[in-house]
């Protein structure tokens, strides 16, 4: 009898838990998992899910919640490759049943049982499943009578929510002054726009609610219910931004899906909601003075907005928005704070009428005082390129063949680094012979001499000279064989690894190289501006690949003679570098200088050319 009970008791308090879903009212997740779990105990099954398949989404299943919530084996892998088929099976007979064999379980062959769920949602269609042990208690006939039994649970609870959602709606009436002076607690315009859509998506129920603001014609969101941070760039907040603006333009609150006889044009709320799969929306717009600043959107997956709900919106918002609107207003930068209050107090003094007409002749005014009167520094603009005082050019020093090759073009090498080998096996074999022919000829210069020989002696002494002679030419050009640096430098010019093994002759250009540590600027100034340019005047370059970074230099030299660039005269200008060149900097990189010419006023700056321009069109 006592295992009777125990056995018993998950049953008891299964029942007990499906007993009190009846009358739930939490989130649809909670509910699911609560449910699938009872559902679990009653029939006595190894596993559980619910699934979903919606119209208008991809073919197929899609589990919803499951119980246990992990799983796996090669059992469970046998009876998930079957559960669309009993989900098919359920959603057209009402339930289904399918035998799984040939897993490693002990209890022996194992069952699926699957049961259709009645929601009263017709969009959606849905459906619990089951995997039953052979050993299982009750079995599978059984557990499908249970399960018909519970299957219209999740109806009930949807009627129940409905009905009891008005008259939950009507009772937050009575709350909506707590909720305006909870907003009113917030000073700043972010703060009391986050309460705000956080406080009706927990009030409503919504799985989301944002709020958006008028910006130069355009609806902007500034605010998501529990996000902090949001990037503007994404799809979804420009597709949810053109549907508040819809709300916007037509000042008019949209639901949807449409109501009956709706003429209001929903496009974008549409679009909006087919990309997000949110089932309803409500936007509506924020209202000053009878003129719409704002928008705010609720989405919600559940049921549809209610008559009664919407009016506590529509209450909730035009109390609000007042509020919103004059810390939207605080919050702005001090400019536009100023431009405001210049203008208030603007039409205060001067009048009502032909405000902004009589401050754009007072600005004007100004503007002109400023432009004839205000002084800045003035700077000649001249592209320029960086430069090196000392370049080799390393040339093959005999002819030979390419052996091996050790640097590539930008490549950092130090003095007496190698750069390049030429194949030495022919000096090599000259040498041995030259050496022989040295050794040879002492020997016979040594023997004549022995003999008396002395004009023989002499010829040998001779042959021995040039065997000399040749043997230290040899040897000087293997000592030339391997090419290396001179100095520090980096190599400029010489891509010579494709060419292993290719011939050189004597005098052929194989690598430049430049030096780094004496780096110059070189600009290149217009004719028109070089007499602005004077030495020892203050020189800012900035590179072409590196333009945020700013670097100081020094005229030196202006060169007297003007050179021709893309028909157009040009003054080379030589800069001295302030401090050490930066690592990254290379021989020839480019930019842009500008060479510090004095002070002149705004108008000199802005018209000067134009009027060169015109004395030499104009000159006779």
């Amino acid at each position: 009898m006592a295992n009777d009970f125990e056995a018993a008791d998950p049953f008891s308090d299964a029942l007990g838990k499906l007993s009190a879903l009846r009358r739930f009212s939490g989130p649809p997740g909670v509910f699911w998992q609560s449910y699938v779990d009872a559902l679990v105990a009653v029939t006595g099954a190894r596993f559980g899910l619910v699934a979903r398949r919606r119209e208008g989404e991809a073919p197929g299943w899609r589990k919803v919640v499951s119980s246990p919530a992990n799983l796996g084996g090669d059992g469970f892998k046998i009876f998930f490759a079957g559960v669309e088929g009993l989900c098919d099976g359920a959603l057209e007979k009402g339930d289904a049943t399918r035998e799984f064999g040939g897993t490693k379980d002990d209890s022996g062959s194992e069952v699926g049982i699957a049961v259709r769920l009645e929601t009263g949602r017709p969009n959606e269609r849905w459906v619990a499943v089951f995997l039953l042990s052979g050993a299982s208690v009750p079995g599978p006939a059984e557990a499908l009578k249970r399960l018909r039994l519970a299957n219209c649970l999740p109806g009930d609870v949807q009627h129940f929510q409905s009905s009891n959602r008005a008259p939950g709606a009507a009772a937050q009436a009575a709350s909506v002054l707590d909720f305006i002076v909870l907003l009113d607690t917030q000073k700043r315009f972010v703060a009391m726009a986050m309460t705000l859509v956080n406080e009706l998506a927990g009030r409503h129920h919504c799985e989301r609610v944002s709020l958006g603001w008028e910006e130069r014609g355009y609806v902007r969101l500034v605010a998501i219910s529990h996000t902090d941070k949001f990037e503007r760039k994404m799809e979804a907040v420009k597709a949810l931004e053109l549907a508040m603006e819809e709300s916007f333009d037509q000042d008019e609150e949209i639901y949807w899906p449409p109501l009956d006889g709706e003429t209001l044009i929903t496009r974008d709320h549409g679009r909006f909601a087919e990309a997000q799969a949110a089932r309803h929306l409500c936007s509506i717009p924020l209202r000053v003075d009878a003129r719409p600043v704002g928008v705010v959107t609720l989405e919600r997956n559940a049921d549809a907005f209610l008559e009664d709900e919407i009016r506590l919106l529509r209450l909730a918002a035009d109390l609000a928005t007042p509020r919103l609107a004059d810390l939207k207003l605080r919050d702005r930068w001090f400019g536009a704070r100023w431009a405001h209050d210049a203008r208030e107090r603007a039409a205060q003094f001067l009048g009502p009428d032909h405000t902004w007409s009589k401050i754009m002749a007072i600005g004007g005014a100004i503007a002109l005082a400023v432009l004839f009167f205000g002084r800045i520094q003035y700077r000649v603009e001249a592209p320029f390129i960086l430069r090196t005082e000392n370049v080799a050019y390393l040339s093959a020093p005999f002819n030979g063949f390419i052996a091996e090759v050790d640097v590539e073009i930008g490549d950092t090498v130090k003095r007496e680094q190698r750069l390049l080998g030429l194949d030495q096996r022919d000096l090599l074999l000259e040498e041995g012979g030259a050496a022989a022919d040295l050794a040879r000829y002492r020997r016979e210069e040594e023997k004549a001499r022995a003999a008396n020989e002395l004009a023989e002696m002499r010829i040998s002494q001779a042959q021995a000279e040039q065997a000399r002679v040749r043997l230290e030419l040899v040897r000087y050009q293997l000592s030339q064989a391997e090419i290396k640096s001179p100095f520090d430098a980096i190599v400029v010019e010489g891509d010579l690894k494709k060419r292993l093994g290719a011939p050189v002759q004597q005098g052929d250009i194989l690598f430049k190289v430049a030096r780094l540590d004496r780096l110059y600027v070189e600009g290149r100034v217009h004719e028109r501006d070089i007499h602005e340019v004077e030495a020892g005047a203050a020189v800012d370059i900035a590179f072409a690949s590196q333009p945020k970074d700013t670097f100081h230099a020094k005229v030196i030299l202006i060169e007297p003679v003007a050179v021709t660039q893309d028909q157009e005269n040009q003054f080379v200008v030589r800069c001295e570098l302030a401090g050490a060149p930066a690592d990254w900097w290379r021989p020839g990189m480019t930019g842009v200088a500008k060479v510090e010419a004095g002070r002149r006023t705004f108008a000199w700056i802005l018209f000067h050319r134009t009027i060169d321009f015109l004395r030499l069109l104009l000159w006779w």
